[in-house]
């Protein structure tokens, strides 16, 4: 039996997956999380085999669950089940350990045979994202991008130090650093580019 856990924060979307996945006679679903905090408890408490989040949560992304998952050493693989069919997202995802990557538009029956390809120890992309994340590399370092994250959220400058313990000092190199790497004029468009290459 392959234990997961389920992390979504849409509540339609979470329970459509839990429906399907519970379709599968060898799948156990063992906890449900509806942001990346509480996903990480569960995670701890319950140690699945596997990990079907999402990237964009509350709490924790899911990018930021794998890197907890690979820094920690915990035994269970991460499948990424998003809407973001974007390259950039899918470096990152590599990069902290993830094991599978899917797009939600996929067929339920691909998602299936994905947990046990990875439960099995072997990954498994979505093939045309698989070409294109070797096309592009993200240039930014987390700070910026974390930085540059909170900006385009509408927080100031100031706010931003305050939140990540940083100077004002710090937050505006580490944001005109973001802006000269993307190579556009301000924070927002830094943001906007970053957001749709899939860097944030």
């Amino acid at each position: 039996m392959i234990r997961f856990v389920l992390a979504e924060d849409q509540g339609l979307v979470r329970g459509a997956l839990a429906a399907l996945l519970r379709l599968e006679t060898d799948l156990q679903l063992v906890g449900e999380a509806s942001d990346g905090e509480q996903a990480w408890r569960l995670l701890r408490d319950l140690k699945p085999d596997l990990l079907v989040t999402d990237i964009e949560m509350p709490g924790l992304t899911g990018l930021e669950l794998a890197q907890r998952v690979q820094r920690h050493g915990l035994a269970t693989r991460v499948v990424i089940v998003t809407t973001f069919g974007r390259a950039g997202y899918l470096r990152r995802a590599l990069d902290a350990g993830v094991s599978g990557y899917l797009l939600k538009d996929a067929p339920a029956e691909r998602l299936a045979d994905a947990l046990r390809t990875v439960h099995r120890g072997g990954r498994a992309i979505d093939p045309e994202l698989a070409v294109e994340a070797w096309g592009e590399s993200d240039p930014l370092t987390d700070r910026e991008r974390q930085v540059l994250r909170l900006a385009g959220e509408g927080l100031g400058a100031q706010e931003i130090a305050e939140q990540l313990n940083l100077s004002h000092g710090t937050v505006r190199n580490y944001l005109s650093e973001a802006i000269g790497k993307l190579g556009v004029g301000n924070r927002i468009e830094a943001y906007r580019l970053a957001h749709q290459k899939g860097w944030l």
